[in-house]
């Protein structure tokens, strides 16, 4: 009897507590070349305001949301490209292959007490590169999906923002300095924590569109 008494008050206490949890408050700082967008779990919360298409579309965003612990912070990044050859400024003197970036900052917005940063404690999976070849970007007339412009395009994996999801497979982000990713439009707005880092795919030139996810199980103590 005892015994079955304690086993209650154990589950009654858990349930008092997990039902009492309450969701923060939380700051998030973002840069992104060129945009991206962002989920709490599959919540969507933020998309960069400046349109993609806007040529040099460089800008940093500051919002917050509301959420619990544990924390399921997914972006949508993608680098601008005019199409599936992966290319910019086709048919001009300036016709290249364009680069990514992308830095986040998540604090409590009540406390002040950082949350997450990106680093390489994040999960991406690169959806679309291109060029394969980067003769690509010589060519006078490039055409999608013929070489040298070859390209891989898959889609988003079904339900991968949700907490549950298996990313054990995705590669960890790769780390870029500030000098190779090259920030402007709003960079040096934001007072960013030395920890936090820029991150992309394994190829900051190819990798065009990426996922990204990070789970928080738990408040920094």
């Amino acid at each position: 009897m005892t015994k079955n008494l304690s086993i209650l008050i154990f589950i009654g206490l858990f349930a008092v507590s997990a039902f009492s949890q309450k969701p923060i408050k939380i700051k998030a700082e973002v840069w992104a070349d060129n945009w991206f967008s962002f989920y709490s779990g599959e919540k969507f919360i933020k998309e960069d305001s400046v349109p993609i298409t806007t040529e040099r579309s460089f800008n940093a965003e500051t919002f917050t949301f509301e959420a619990e612990y544990p924390l399921t912070l997914n972006f949508i990044a993608k680098d601008f490209i005019q199409n599936d050859t992966g290319l910019e400024y086709i048919g001009t003197r300036r016709q290249q292959l364009g680069d990514g970036g992308l830095i986040a900052q998540f604090t409590n917005a009540d406390t002040g007490e950082l949350i997450a940063v990106t680093n390489s404690d994040w999960k991406c999976l690169v959806i679309h590169n291109a060029p394969l070849d980067e003769n690509c970007a010589r060519e006078q007339n490039p055409k999608a999906g013929e070489k040298p412009c070859e390209f891989v395009k898959t889609d988003e994996p079904k339900d991968w923002k949700l907490p549950k999801f298996d990313d054990s497979k995705w590669e960890k982000a790769a780390l870029y300095t500030a000098q190779e990713v090259g920030p402007k439009g709003g960079y040096d707005d934001i007072s960013w924590n030395r920890t936090a880092k820029f991150i992309w795919g394994p190829d900051l030139r190819k990798n065009n569109t990426i996922l990204c996810r990070l789970t928080v199980a738990k408040p920094n103590k």
